[in-house]
């Protein structure tokens, strides 16, 4: 009875130590991460397994075109530049019953994940709904607070768009923009900053070029919220 004692106290500290070298650890790779790339995310790796192959290209904040950065805000978060990493507000929208849900998805175009989180979520955690989504939840409110104090908006951005899937087994801005439009990320026009981003959330299906009926369909909203969002003081300051 007493040695059974001793095992698990012994499991127990010893559990308690690797949970302990992992926070730290982790803490020391998202402090890193600040001003180095990650060098691989657990979507890619997946990707690789799958055999959809990985094109990446990852380039500095100066070298995405300030479409880009619009784009990315206006679709996706436009709150970015002013939230402290969580949109409460869309969050609050997400728990209606899931028909009134579904409608409101359909018609705003975004969900309640904003640019903080879905970083958070592509660079040190993993995709996917079901239990797994539930189990991620904890972990992603961690990281997207940290990287909000640690990184700061502008790192944060810079991140997502080079960390982001835009096509199946195409990852980051420069990638697809190769891939898509056959110029450099720099060089991205408004619509074609536009048709890109459309294709997010779900990038194996609502493809670029072929265009689908989503891209289509989602871009002039785009280029409409990007033309409203141009005079924003909060928003021109960040994406410069």
């Amino acid at each position: 009875m007493a040695k059974n004692k001793k095992k698990q106290k012994s499991f127990l500290q010893q559990f308690k130590k690797a949970i302990l070298i992992l926070f730290i650890s982790s803490m020391v790779y998202l402090i890193l991460c600040k001003w180095i790339f990650p060098p691989i995310t657990v979507t890619q790796m997946v990707s690789m397994i799958n055999g959809e192959g990985m094109k990446r290209e990852y380039v500095s904040w100066s070298s995405i075109s300030m479409n880009v950065k619009l784009a990315a805000i206006a679709s996706e978060d436009q709150l970015f530049a002013e939230h402290g990493g969580f949109d409460w507000k869309a969050i609050e929208k997400s728990i209606d019953p899931p028909k009134q849900r579904k409608k409101k998805q359909r018609a705003l175009g975004a969900a309640a994940s904003t640019i903080t989180q879905q970083t958070a979520k592509n660079v040190f955690l993993w995709q996917g709904s079901g239990w797994g989504r539930y189990v991620r939840k904890v972990p992603e409110l961690f990281y997207t607070k940290m990287i909000e104090i640690i990184w700061g908006k502008q790192r944060i951005m810079e991140v997502y768009l080079n960390t982001i899937e835009m096509g199946t087994g195409i990852y980051g801005i420069e990638a697809a923009a190769q891939n898509y439009f056959h110029k450099s990320a720099s060089k991205l026009s408004a619509k074609e900053a536009a048709m890109i981003i459309a294709c997010l959330p779900n990038p194996k299906k609502f493809t670029v070029i072929p265009r689908s009926k989503r891209v289509a369909w989602r871009y002039p909203q785009i280029l409409k919220q990007m033309n409203n969002l141009e005079g924003d003081k909060d928003v021109a300051e960040l994406i410069q």
